[in-house]
């Protein structure tokens, strides 16, 4: 029994080292390939995973979709686009660190009911990760590299500069990106002129930008447009009221 155990002992302890060494090197080889995200902070992106991804589509397909894509500073885009996107897209997005868990949560439970994956509860954050940096696909790896390129985000930037990144890289029509093509294209203005109504139909479109057209008021797109401006509403009347 006594001349048994080292050897137990020894041959756990190789295969600890044969299977997770491998490992080891793998996910730091992994983790050295991540993007440098610091650079962000300094310099804006000359192009975006999904900009490289809807080319290379469009191009298997041979179908010709010209890039619409000009970059202004957040100061350039008018606030009621920011609140309305926030308000659509991430209520908690300038409290949470990434990751707004009672929303994952609230998908989950909304997921579990339908029987089948209808809402993602991704922040701001997350879905400028996979705008930048990631392909479409879904698997455990995606999400992994995803959340540690959102918690990258986070550390090295501000809020201010992750918003600015996020609205001048989403999409908005096929081969529309940021919010200044996106209101040149829909409503013929600049970004900084647009309205609140305006700002409601643009952030309504964003979930699927390739199937909705605000010009085209559909009744889902109606009532998603709806839903934005009370919650809008309703975030600026809460604030108006803890001001002292």
């Amino acid at each position: 029994m006594s001349t048994k155990r080292p050897i137990v002992v020894r041959l756990l302890l190789w295969s600890i080292l044969i299977v997770g060494l491998p490992l080891g090197i793998l996910a730091l080889t992994w983790l050295a390939t991540l993007p440098d995200v610091g650079a962000l902070a300094r310099h804006n992106p000359t192009s975006t995973a999904l900009m490289d991804s809807r080319a290379e589509k469009a191009a298997k397909e041979k179908r010709s979709v010209p890039k619409q894509w000009s970059w202004i500073p957040l100061s350039r885009i008018s606030s009621h686009l920011q609140r309305a996107v926030i308000a659509a897209e991430d209520a908690s997005f300038f409290t949470h660190e990434g990751f707004d868990w009672e929303g994952i949560r609230e998908a989950a439970l909304h997921n579990l009911e339908a029987g089948e994956m209808k809402r993602g509860g991704s922040t701001i954050t997350q879905q400028l990760a996979k705008n930048l940096y990631l392909s479409s696909e879904r698997s455990l790896i995606r999400k992994t590299r995803e959340a540690l390129i959102t918690r990258s985000l986070e550390h090295h930037l501000t809020k201010e500069r992750i918003l600015e990144l996020y609205l001048n890289v989403a999409e908005w029509g096929r081969g529309i990106y940021g919010a200044e093509a996106a209101a040149r294209h829909h409503f013929g203005k600049s970004a900084a002129e647009l309205t609140l109504d305006e700002s409601a139909w643009l952030a309504a479109i964003l979930p699927s930008p390739q199937r909705y057209d605000p010009i085209q008021k559909t009744v889902a797109l109606t009532k998603r447009h709806q839903r934005i401006l009370r919650w809008v509403h309703k975030v600026s009347t809460t604030a108006q009221t803890r001001e002292p």
